[in-house]
């Protein structure tokens, strides 16, 4: 009995921790959305959502209750499980990577060795979800979108991959709060691993855009070629799910750059306290820029897309890793800049 008290307490504390986090993420992306339809109404020059709540700050909840009333239409000829299990799939894959963030020490839901394995794991699950979406759709635009958009995904997977094992070697570990504490160092915000690895952190925010879908590689989704890819035949909550599930891949590489590259929960000012207010700031500046880059970047060819990824992308991360690797073995470079960043 005291076993089954202690283990009951167990799965009741990790519950609370997973809804927490949930919690959490998915009020960010609410006002994440907003600042994004902000940033880019004020490029353009306009006003941006406005009118509901105070500065419009509740515009993201009306539209969430906008999608929840709204009629589910489900096309005579679609696969009705597949059609569902899509957008179910592409909301709770997302939702699963978060266990492995650390938002500060200690402040992690599964501090797992192998963390950035099962990112790898549960992100190239993903693709599988806007394949079905496509599929069970019976309609050839939402096929031809989900092909493409999963060709897309698997693409640039590819680089990302190769521009994690970099850090990996430099860190010597597959635990996200280890290549944290591996950026500790006295000389605050030069102590991290965006200035050694700064050519990868310029390709990895590239890829990340192109991972996720976003502008200007929103191609899979781009309106006057395939009306709106894999989601044209859904409407309402399986609609709403697949949004969610898009924004909340978005930043959660936004978060994985602030823990690969700038240090995560880290002071950028020696003196300063270290906190999660450090990394969730992190993010959303990650995020800024990936919404400026909606606002002002035009939208690219498939072809060039693909090319960039295959002709350009994997061969400068694939020798990035060589490079690395080398300068491990070596000590040509990371020897020196461990001695003069963290004292090693």
């Amino acid at each position: 009995m005291e076993f089954f008290t202690h283990g009951f307490g167990l799965f009741i504390l990790i519950l609370a921790q997973c809804l927490a986090v949930t919690l959490v993420v998915l009020v960010s992306l609410a006002f994440l959305m907003y600042g994004d339809r902000k940033i880019w109404a004020a490029v353009q020059m306009r006003r941006g959502p406005n009118v509901v709540g105070p500065w419009g700050l509740l515009q993201s909840f009306a539209d969430f209750l906008k999608y929840i009333v709204k009629e589910i239409v489900v096309p005579a000829g679609a696969d009705k499980a597949v059609f569902f299990i899509a957008p179910m799939v592409s909301f709770v894959l997302p939702a699963i990577v978060w266990v492995v963030i650390p938002w500060a020490p200690g402040w992690v839901i599964s501090d797992m060795n192998v963390g950035i394995l099962f990112i790898f794991a549960i992100s190239s699950l993903h693709v599988y979800a806007i394949i079905m979406g496509g599929w069970a759709s019976n309609s050839k635009y939402p096929f031809l979108g989900g092909l493409r958009s999963a060709a897309q995904m698997i693409s640039y997977e590819v680089s990302i991959g190769f521009i994690i094992v970099g850090v990996l070697i430099s860190t010597g570990s597959l635990n996200l709060s280890r290549i944290v504490e591996a950026q500790d160092g006295s000389w605050g915000l030069f102590s991290w691993y965006w200035l050694p690895h700064f050519p990868m952190v310029v390709l990895f925010f590239i890829s990340a855009l192109a991972e996720t879908n976003r502008p200007p590689f929103d191609l899979p989704e781009a309106e006057s070629e395939l009306v709106a890819g894999y989601q044209v035949e859904y409407s309402s909550t399986p609609f709403l799910l697949f949004m969610i599930g898009e924004l909340m891949s978005i930043f959660f590489m936004c978060a994985l750059m602030s823990v690969l590259f700038f240090g995560g929960w880290l002071s950028p000012i020696p003196g300063i306290p270290d906190g999660a207010l450090w990394m969730f700031g992190k993010m959303v500046a990650v995020f800024f820029v990936i919404a400026m880059v909606k606002a002002i970047v035009p939208r690219y060819r498939y072809d060039q897309l693909m090319r960039i990824g295959w002709k350009v992308f994997l061969p400068l991360s694939l020798g990035w890793v060589v490079f690395v690797g080398l300068a491990a073995q070596y000590g040509w470079f990371w020897g020196t800049y461990a001695r003069w960043t963290i004292g090693g």
